[in-house]
Order: C-alpha cells, then structure tokens, then sequence
C-alpha cells in the first residue's frame, strides 16, 4: 500500500533536528558502522551495534533482511533498508521491522512528545490512502481506528502506539507503528498482522513485543 514513507517523516523530521535555540543535551550520537548489527541464534536477536535484543516464536523468522514479500505488500525499499530487524510470519506473512536511530542533539524526550507524534503521524498515513483510493478511502477500506496507547517495553522509558485496521482485497489486516525512546536512541517499530483465521498472529506479536528489551551497553 503506497511507499509507506510518509508514516515516519514527520517523527524523523522532528527528532533529528530537535530545538536547535537550547543547548545540546547530548553529544552527537555516530553508530559504529564496522560492527554488525547483531547476531541471530534460532530465533533470538542479539544486538551488537545497537543495544537491543528480540525473539521470536518458533513459527516466526528473525532476519537482518527483509523479506521480498514486504515489497510486495507495498513497503519502500529504502524505507526498509534503514530497519535493522524483521521479524515475519512466512506463512501469513505479518511482520514487523525495528529501526534504531540516534537522537539528534537537541532532542528532549517526554512521554507527552512521544504520544504527541505518534498521533501525528496518523495524519500522514491517512494522506496516503486518501491519495490512493479517494476521498472516500473510509468507506472502501472499512478503516478503524485505534486508540492512542502507552507502552510498558524492557528498558525503555518512553513508548507509545497507535494503529488501523482496513480490509483490502478480502483480507482484513491491522498496520500498527510504535515510536519509542531509550536514551540516546529513537526507535520505531512498524508492524502490520493480518486477521486470517485460525491464526495466532496478534497473540504472537505481543510475545514478540514482550520480548523486546533495550539494554545498557557495557
């Protein structure tokens, strides 16, 4: 559906630039580009350039690539290649991808400016639909809207979410995103599940959730 770029603009814009009239809270952040991301044993993820671990069920995939099939479902391939993570049902194919990014220098974080910009960023994805199925995207899509949601992730002092649901040929499906922060990184974690029968999709991404844990670097 569309690129998909929209949906983090507007948290990225603001969160790499920051204030730039107050002082720097933080030195520049410059990820170690010569380290690997990190390591996957089975289905766990353990970070090494940035420090967050992850796992998975077992019918679920972790990989440091994503799947062909994402382009499929319309997602940006430059869009995906800032990811670090995928997690993906091959069978369903629900998935969710993690982007670490520094914080600009400037930025001060607070749950009210989390929760502020991931409402914002509702706007930007409803701009896509409407661009692609007209004004009255609502109706064609049966779109929902879920509520503004505080979340509790290992190690992370601030994260909030927000989600729709829509049914497109056939299938119903809820496309989520979470921004989150964990000194001196933002983290976006953008998921989409899809409402097949017998299936244990959502059950399955809060364990994935669950799991997530942002740690302290030695």
């Amino acid at each position: 559906m569309g690129k998909r770029k929209g949906l983090l603009i507007i948290l990225l814009f603001f969160l790499l630039a920051g204030c730039t009239l107050a002082p720097p809270i933080r030195q520049e952040v410059k990820p170690d580009l010569s380290l690997p991301v990190g390591k996957i044993e089975g289905n766990q993820f353990t970070g090494i350039r940035y420090p967050f671990n992850v796992s998975a069920p077992l019918n679920w995939k972790v990989s440091m690539e994503f799947p062909r099939f994402m382009l499929d479902l319309g997602y940006d391939k430059e869009g995906l290649e800032r990811s670090q993570v995928f997690i993906f049902n091959v069978s369903t194919r629900s998935n969710i991808q993690i982007d670490f990014e520094p914080a600009g220098q400037y930025l001060k974080a607070s749950q009210q400016m989390i929760d502020n910009l991931t409402s914002m960023a509702t706007g930007s994805l409803l701009s896509e639909f409407e661009n692609e199925y007209g004004a009255n995207y609502k109706e064609k899509l049966q779109l929902g809207m879920g509520p503004l949601e505080q979340l509790r992730l290992k190690g992370v002092p601030f994260a909030a979410k927000k989600y729709v649901t829509y049914n497109l040929k056939g299938m119903k499906r809820e496309q989520g995103w979470i921004y989150a922060f964990a000194e001196p990184y933002q983290i976006f974690i953008l998921y989409v599940f899809f409402d097949r029968e017998g299936s244990n999709d959502r059950q399955d991404m809060r364990a994935i959730l669950d799991s997530f844990e942002v740690v302290p670097k030695k």
